[in-house]
């Protein structure tokens, strides 16, 4: 990021070619449209262009998830306002545990320990995480009952922050 501070433009091509399909992959996620998730990666890295500084230290691709996954969702918002798609009636709050510890490992590393969890306990944290979509949403959607979502959510987030506990950069 030093180099892309000094308007490197080698640099910056080489950031987006590192880190274009972690940021698609976000939007897209949250958005469930390919359009709009182009558009929103490319905002996100001429946000990065534009103002570099706004990285300042950390691990960089968390954070650059963390802006993706931030703009879709104000894409979201701006769809609800206008009429253009259901609004989730609630967000996942911004400073929780998991978003904490998520700015500061690298996704890579999430979506191998993501990936070792038992299905019942990966979707719904992936459907609430990457998508947006509220426990209650999730009930609906599965058919379970709203404790048995919350239990499998808390029961995977306990076993993510296990598997991650070493690779934390706090």
């Amino acid at each position: 990021m030093e180099r892309v501070r000094a308007r490197d433009t080698a640099a910056f091509e080489a950031i987006y070619d590192r880190y274009h399909r972690l940021v698609y992959g976000v939007a897209l996620r949250v958005l469930s449209d390919p359009i709009a998730a182009e558009d929103v990666t490319q905002a996100v890295f001429m946000k990065v262009w534009s103002d570099p500084t706004l990285f300042r230290d950390g691990n960089f691709g968390a954070w650059i998830a963390r802006i993706a996954r931030n703009r879709a969702f104000d894409v979201v918002r701006g769809r609800a306002l206008h009429g253009e798609s259901e609004f989730p009636a609630s967000l996942p709050a911004d400073d929780t545990l998991e978003d904490t510890a998520l700015a500061h490992i690298d996704a890579a590393q999430v979506r191998a320990a993501l990936g070792n969890l038992p299905p019942e306990q990966r979707e719904p944290i992936e459907l609430g995480f990457f998508g947006g979509v509220t426990q209650e949403q999730i009930a609906r959607q599965t058919g379970l009952p709203l404790g048995t979502v919350k239990t499998r959510m808390r029961t995977g987030l306990r076993k993510l922050r296990n598997a991650l506990e070493g690779v934390l950069t706090l």
